[in-house]
């Protein structure tokens, strides 16, 4: 008798969709998982030596700065040095509005240098020909 084959069954596949969307989902987690825990161990190994001063520098902005008390005659230096500029613009601003420097050359000129360029050469001149 000669040896047949056997007989080829159709095999039955069921799949459950749940099951399978499930084993997807856990898939793909794993593999982020498995993704970011690789950069996190490869940053820290090799560039551990490089991130020493970033490191360094966000411990250091972690912590709250510890004020100093300005000494008092500092801050009235600065209160001072305020009054003196605000007089400063208090009198630019006379000499910008006053009608009596509008026929004045010299004035005319040294405003508009004040605004173009200001610097302290020309309020000195504006504050000199304008009043």
């Amino acid at each position: 008798m000669p040896h047949r084959p056997p007989a080829r069954r159709p095999l039955r596949i069921r799949f459950n969709a749940l099951a399978l969307c499930a084993s997807i989902a856990l898939g793909l987690w794993l593999g982020f998982l498995a993704i970011a825990l690789t950069c996190w161990l490869a940053m820290h190994f090799l560039f551990s030596e490089q991130l020493a001063p970033v490191t360094q520098a966000v411990q250091q902005l972690a912590k709250p700065p510890v004020a100093t008390p300005e000494p008092p005659n500092r801050l009235f230096e600065q209160y001072q040095e305020n009054l003196r500029k605000n007089e400063e613009a208090q009198s630019l601003e006379n000499a910008r509005s006053n009608p009596r420097n509008l026929n004045n050359p010299k004035c005319q000129f040294w405003l508009q240098q004040d605004q173009t360029a200001p610097n302290d050469k020309s309020r000195a001149n504006v504050l000199q020909f304008c009043n």
